[in-house]
This record gives C-alpha cells, sequence and structure tokens, in this order.
C-alpha cells in the first residue's frame, strides 16, 4: 500500500507544469501619512494612493461595465502595520443601498465590499475581508474554489452611509494574514462589491464563470517592500456563570456553576499559528437539530463549537476529521449495562465526554507547504449506578485524538496531501489510526482536473488484544470544468475492514460505486433568465465482497435565476430496485427494497425584498405496496427594518405504505420488516433584532414532531423479499418530539470581546401512543418538565503588541 501511494505522488508531482495567471496589477504604495478608520477616506494619504477602478460585472452578466452612476473607486495603501483599503460605492440614491443588521460574520441581503488576497501567489490559498454598508464585518479562508467562513480574525472597519452611496475604510492587520519572509512580495488580489438589490456583483480583475478557480484569476499586488509579521500573540480568557434547572431531576433540581478557560492565538512563525483552548466552554452553542432516525446510518449533526470549525481547512482535507467525535458520546454508552448486577439502575449516565484542551497548528511555507497539527484530549467518562450501594462505571476511557495534514500545492491550481487521524485510548479498549494521500492535478489551462484518494485504516485492539483489523479504500476522478460544458467520472472502493469512524464521519464499506456527472451552463442572461444550469448525474454500486449488485440511481435537475432575482429549479431522479445490504441491521442479510421515482421543484423569491419566501416540494412513487411520500419545505422571512426581521421556517413529511426495519422477533430468529406510515412536522421560528452592528439579541424557537405507526409486518426471507406474519407490535410505533429555545444576547464592547447572555431551553417527548394531533403533540412537548439554563459569558480579548505599548 505504501508504494502504491508513494509512487501516485511521485506521478502528480511529475505531471504538474507551471502556468501563472495574467491579469490587471496594482503597484503597493507605502504610505508614512496616518489614516484614521472612520470611513470617510478624506486623508491626505489616500491622495497618494493607486485608484483601483473600472470593475466588471461577475454575475450575473459576465463583463458588462459599470453604470458611471453606480461606479466604484477603490484605494489600496501599506505600512507597517498592516494594508489599508478604502473606497466610494456610488449609487442612485439611499435607498438603492440594501442594508441589514445581522451581526459579525453574515451577509444577510446587505451591499458589501471586500478584497481577497492570495498571499503566497500559489492561486489555491487565501484570506478575504469584508464590510457591509452598515459597518459589519465578514472574513473568511480560501482554498481552490471553497470559502470558509468561519474563520475570524480581528481588524478594523468603517463605513458612511450618504445621499449618493457610501463609503468605506479597512486596516488590515499583518497580524491577520499569513505571508513570506520575502523582502519585496507579489500578492495575488482582487477586490468585490455586491449590489444586492440590483442582484450585481463586480469585480475589479475579472472572473470568467466558465473557467474554475476564484484566486486563480485574481490580479497582482507588486512591490510590496520590507514589510514584517509582528509578535502574533493573543489571549482570550473566559469566565461563564450557570443556573441550571432540570424539572426531570428527582433531587436537586436547581444547579450553578462557575466555569473559567482561555483562548490562545500564537504566531509561532510569519506562516504558522498555534491555537489552542484550555478547559473550553460550549454551553451557549446552538441546540442540535435532533430528528428521529429510521435509517442504519448514523445521524451527522452541524458542529456549533466556534473552535472547531475556525481555520480547520487543512483538517477537513479528505473528509476524514468529523470533529463532533470530539466531546460525543461515550464509547460504552449502551454497552456498559451488561456489566450491571440484577438489583442495579442507572443513576446517570452523561451522553457527552469532556473536552480537556484542544491545539491547533496549522501555516504554509513559502515553498507551498501546509502544514496542520492538530491535538484535543478528552478526560474518561462515568455513569453512576445505584445498588446495594452507588459506584461509577467507565463509559469513556481517557482519549487523544490527532490530526496530522501536509498538503504541498503545485503549479496549475494542482495540489497533493497526506493526511494521517489517529484516535488512542487508554486503559483495554482499541486504538484507530487512518492515513491518506489526496491529489488535485489540473492541466495547464486549468480544464482538465484528475483528483482522488488513496487511504488505509487500522483499528488495533479491535477484534482482540494485539491484533490489527486493516482496511483500504479509493477514490478516482477526472472531471473537465472549463467553458460551458462541464462532465466528471469516478470509481470508488471501500474494502469489507475499511473504517474511519472513530474520528471521521462514515456510514458503510464493503462496496464498489461508478459515477457520473454532467452539467452545462447559461452564464449570459438573456429573455427571462440570468443565468441557467442543466445537469444530470449517477451512479451504479456493488457489493465488494462478495461480489453483488446494490443499486442503480439516476438524477437530472434545471435551476437558474430569473429576471426578477427569483431562484427556481425542478428535479427528477430514478432508483431501480435496491440490493439493500444495511437496512437489515445484520451481516449477510439483504432487503430487495423497491425501485422508485421522485419528482420535485423549489423556488425562493428576491431575499433583498422587505418579504421573501421560498418553497421546495418533492414526492416519491413506488408501485410495489403501493408506496408514496411527500415533503414540503416552507420559508418566510420578513424584514420589518434594518434591525428587526421574523422568519418561520416549517417542513412537513409524509410517507405511506414505507416498507423498513422494524425489530428482531423474540425468538431472535426472524428479522421483522413493516410497512408504516410516517408523519414528520417541523417549525422553526426566528426572530432576530439587532441594536447596532455591535450588539444584537436573538430567539430561535424550534419544535420537531415526527410519528410512525406501523400498519403490518413482514418476515424478511434469505431472499430478501418479505412474507407477511400475523403480527401486530405497537411497540414499534414511535411518537416524538423535540422542542428548543435559543435566545442569545451577544455585545461586542471591544475589538474581539464579547459578553455573551443565554437562556436556553429543552423539552423531550418519546413513547409509543401515536397522538396525530400536531397541537395536542405541541402542547404536552411544552407543558412536560423541561430543563433550562440561563448563562452569562465574558470573553475579553487580549492582544500581547497592544499590552506592550500601553506598558
Amino acid at each position: 500500500m505504501r508504494k502504491i501511494l508513494f509512487s501516485c505522488l511521485l506521478a502528480i508531482c511529475t505531471i504538474a507544469t507551471f502556468a501563472q495567471s495574467q491579469g490587471r496589477q496594482v503597484a503597493a504604495v507605502r504610505t508614512n501619512t496616518p489614516i484614521k478608520i472612520d470611513g470617510e477616506v478624506n486623508d491626505d494619504a489616500w491622495k497618494n494612493s493607486p485608484s483601483v477602478t473600472s470593475f466588471t460585472e461577475w454575475r450575473p452578466s459576465f463583463k458588462n461595465a459599470e453604470s458611471s452612476q453606480t461606479k466604484t473607486d477603490m484605494y489600496i495603501l501599506y505600512d507597517d502595520a498592516g494594508i489599508y483599503v478604502g473606497g466610494i460605492c456610488r449609487e442612485t440614491g439611499r435607498d438603492s443601498i440594501s442594508t441589514e443588521l445581522v451581526g459579525r460574520d453574515v451577509i444577510g441581503v446587505n451591499d458589501f465590499v471586500g478584497v481577497m488576497f492570495d498571499t503566497y501567489l500559489d492561486e489555491i490559498n487565501g484570506f478575504g475581508f469584508y464590510v457591509t454598508a452598515l459597518g459589519e464585518q465578514y472574513d473568511a479562508k480560501y482554498s481552490l474554489g471553497n470559502e470558509d467562513g468561519s474563520w475570524n480574525s480581528v481588524w478594523q472597519s468603517a463605513t458612511k452611509i450618504n445621499h449618493n452611496g457610501w463609503t468605506f475604510e479597512m486596516l488590515i492587520p499583518y497580524s491577520a494574514i499569513r505571508f513570506s519572509k520575502e523582502k519585496i512580495q507579489t500578492w495575488g488580489i482582487n477586490f468585490i462589491r455586491k449590489r444586492n438589490k440590483a442582484g450585481k456583483q463586480f469585480v475589479w480583475n475579472p472572473i470568467d464563470p466558465n473557467k474554475f478557480g476564484l484566486l486563480n484569476q485574481a490580479g497582482t499586488f507588486t512591490n510590496i517592500e520590507n514589510i514584517k509579521s509582528p509578535i502574533r500573540l493573543s489571549f482570550s480568557p473566559y469566565l461563564a456563570t450557570y443556573i441550571d434547572h432540570n424539572a426531570n431531576a428527582t433531587s436537586n433540581k436547581w444547579k450553578s456553576s462557575v466555569n473559567g478557560g482561555m483562548d490562545v492565538k500564537y504566531g509561532i512563525s510569519k506562516a504558522f499559528t498555534l491555537d489552542m483552548t484550555l478547559i473550553p466552554d460550549f454551553g451557549q452553542v446552538q441546540s442540535d437539530n435532533l430528528v428521529l432516525n429510521l435509517s442504519p446510518f448514523e445521524v451527522k449533526y452541524n458542529e456549533n463549537r466556534t473552535f472547531f470549525n475556525e481555520g480547520t481547512e487543512l483538517f477537513n482535507k479528505g473528509n476524514l476529521f468529523y470533529s463532533r467525535r470530539i466531546g460525543g458520546q461515550p464509547l460504552h454508552y449502551y454497552d456498559f449495562k451488561a456489566k450491571l448486577d440484577p438489583t442495579e439502575y442507572v443513576v446517570k449516565n452523561p451522553t457527552e465526554t469532556k473536552l480537556l484542551n484542544a491545539t491547533k497548528i496549522s501555516g504554509r511555507t513559502a515553498g507551498g507547504l501546509g502544514i496542520g497539527i492538530f491535538n484535543a484530549i478528552t478526560k474518561p467518562q462515568y455513569a453512576v449506578v445505584q445498588g446495594k450501594e452507588e459506584r461509577e462505571i467507565e463509559t469513556n476511557p481517557l482519549t487523544n485524538y490527532s490530526v496530522i495534514v501536509f498538503d504541498q500545492t503545485l503549479k496549475n491550481n494542482s495540489s497533493v496531501t497526506l493526511v494521517n487521524t489517529n484516535v488512542m485510548r487508554s486503559g483495554n479498549d482499541y486504538d484507530a489510526n487512518v492515513t491518506a494521500a489526496l491529489w488535485d492535478v489540473y492541466d495547464k489551462k486549468i480544464d482538465w482536473n484528475f483528483w482522488g484518494k488513496l487511504g488505509s485504516s487500522q483499528l488495533s485492539g479491535y477484534k482482540a488484544p494485539g491484533k490489527t483489523f486493516g482496511g483500504y479504500t479509493y477514490n478516482l476522478n477526472i472531471g473537465k470544468f472549463k467553458g460551458p460544458f462541464n462532465f466528471s467520472a469516478y470509481r470508488n472502493l471501500v474494502d469489507n475492514k475499511y473504517q474511519q469512524n472513530d474520528l471521521g464521519y462514515f456510514t458503510n464499506n464493503n462496496y464498489i460505486e461508478y459515477g457520473f456527472w454532467t452539467g452545462y451552463k447559461i452564464t449570459r442572461p438573456k429573455s427571462f433568465y440570468n443565468n441557467l444550469f442543466f445537469n444530470a448525474s449517477g451512479n451504479f454500486t456493488q457489493r465488494f465482497i462478495p461480489r453483488a449488485y446494490q443499486s442503480l440511481f439516476v438524477n437530472a435537475n434545471i435551476n437558474g435565476q430569473l429576471k426578477n432575482l427569483w431562484n427556481v429549479g425542478i428535479i427528477t431522479n430514478m432508483r431501480a430496485q435496491q440490493n439493500d445490504f444495511y437496512e437489515p441491521r445484520t451481516a449477510g442479510k439483504v432487503f430487495k427494497n423497491p425501485s422508485s421515482w421522485m419528482k420535485g421543484f423549489w423556488f425562493g423569491t428576491n431575499r433583498a425584498k422587505k418579504y421573501s419566501a421560498g418553497v421546495d416540494l418533492y414526492w416519491l412513487t413506488s408501485s410495489k405496496y403501493n408506496a408514496s411520500g411527500l415533503d414540503l419545505s416552507l420559508r418566510n422571512q420578513y424584514r420589518f427594518n434594518d434591525k428587526l426581521t421574523i422568519s418561520m421556517n416549517n417542513l412537513l413529511g409524509f410517507s405511506k405504505n414505507n416498507a423498513g426495519y422494524a425489530f428482531v422477533s423474540n425468538d431472535r430468529d426472524s428479522i421483522i420488516f413493516g410497512l408504516r406510515n410516517r408523519h414528520t412536522v417541523e417549525n422553526i421560528f426566528n426572530v432576530k433584532y439587532n441594536f447596532n452592528n455591535k450588539m444584537g439579541l436573538t430567539l430561535r424557537a424550534r419544535h420537531y414532531w415526527s410519528k410512525v405507526a406501523y400498519r403490518s409486518f413482514f418476515k424478511l426471507l434469505n431472499d430478501g423479499e418479505l412474507e407477511p406474519v400475523a403480527s401486530v407490535n405497537k411497540s414499534a410505533d414511535n411518537n416524538v418530539n423535540y422542542f428548543n429555545v435559543d435566545m442569545v444576547y451577544t455585545w461586542q464592547f471591544a475589538q474581539g470581546s464579547f459578553i455573551n447572555i443565554a437562556f436556553k431551553s429543552a423539552a423531550n417527548v418519546f413513547n409509543q401512543n401515536v397522538t396525530d394531533s400536531y397541537y395536542q403533540n405541541l402542547s404536552n412537548t411544552v407543558g412536560t418538565p423541561q430543563q433550562n439554563s440561563f448563562s452569562v459569558k465574558i470573553i475579553y480579548y487580549l492582544d500581547y503588541l497592544t499590552l506592550k505599548n500601553k506598558g
């Protein structure tokens, strides 16, 4: 396996050849005159700045020139502190500017401007800094065409709105970006402006939608001389206090606690940064959207913890890192009960492990080598049981999680990557290691692309002490992404022993998949539309060992934007009868899942309007068992003014005669399937009120209800067919409700410093008594004993240089 990895990497490095982007240039000008960041653009220093003008339309109509009434002028300077960007965004009037206070790192419907830097000129990795007309900031990291908006840095900006447009100023300190040690440097650069009500986006250096990539279509910022990265050291200590009320507790319903910890950022060098969180506290993160899961696979939830979202683009290479594993459900959350005596019962069984600390080191050398090192440690977790005396049983050992990434950029937007993830557990529990080599290679014209992955996994002590359980996987892909017609084809293989679930998200192994995707895009506005995209895809899968047919799937859709800035689309797909080896939940068994046909459409109105809405409607039919299904999603939002916005999202799901796993017979001799009717309703109500661009209040209330009623039962036969059985088992029915309220007040009282006040409430109802009325379910859930939490958290940002200068 190692020889194969080495040979592939050597071949890929040989393939890549040089191609330097040709674009517009702006010469760097150093200023010695101070600039006050107040949004006025009237400091004397700006008179010596090169003018960045003649923006061209990027979307929807490529290469159209700006109107003289909405012309954009930007300026750029630098000094020993950082890069200054200022500008004038002309408009036909104040009403033409789209504004909404939405908080940091959210764009909403705002007009905005920004700048993108490719500081290593590798045409792959970069930084983006944007400011809205109301002065709210958004920053991001770029890797090829991917934008990571969770990345945050500390920089200054200010804006002013006037009767004929708005102006802005930004100071991006060198501590916010990474760059090489060269005395004279050239960076990639592009400037962006979005006019939301007009639905237009403009760029300084043209970005052709028929070409692949963003940073490879940037201009250049030349002759940057003698800049130095400052000492990048900052501390963000926090203090949090909680008052929790658990109405379900038999005693001690009220609890209070005080927590403290710290986040540390340190610039190890110009290129590399250490991020560390010590005794972290995640009690104020948004509640998960819990659902009733009837599938054989784990539900993948979003990561809401900032530390695990920010600056993780290197660690996410190859999709081997699922950060929710860290601090997630204990390894023996369920199976520890086998250790109980008949007289014992569970008093407490925590659903999450406690994170002690986590550290990230990441950066990129002048030669384009990106290095990422991640490490986290969780403390042992115990369940408390009561018998003759109270005792603890370990449900999760002391565990160390680590990720190491080496990512070498090559010419022509290409790269090769080596990723290793490792989980080490104390005691007798098994350890897990996954290694993968990735490649992403383009030809000289950035037209054809060949990419893929070779990976292997090793579980030490998984089957037996001292034994290693190993498997492998690979993905091979080839595609064409330049011009209006694009396509890709792929082959994926995962053997029957490969496993990456200990630190990654992974549903199943033991399959071979062949697939294709093809698309045609019309990016030039015509009669009734701004753009149109035609796509078709399909895949065919087989079981790897023993080789057998699994599934065949084809899909087609048309989507685009209309002249009134509505987004619309239609879709259809067909799935042939499957040999489903996963739904039976038993190795060696198969279920012949009937063929199905799905049709649907969606549309969304212009979000820059005060009222906007969206509808998604999909319906599915299957001739066998007379099965059918319908999913309807509704989105409504009303923006009363720049400060107050209310939205409501509704999901309605209906399925009839859906065939699926129900239970194992009492004698453990048969797998029982059932035909079930399912009805799901999810309502999410959001209120956002921002007092100004530093202070806001959000309220999010979610109620989820799903009921499942089985109509008839069947025995799964050895050939995968179903045989009716005379069984009535109401315990297989489900009636599940989740109700959550998250209300958070946030005040950024200084740069990087926040006061957060949060109230959270949760109520859950699980039973087999199917209740048909939605309002009865809502009333029962709201009326059930709830878990409430009130917390205050203060985060104070301390910058070493600021402290040093004050001293």
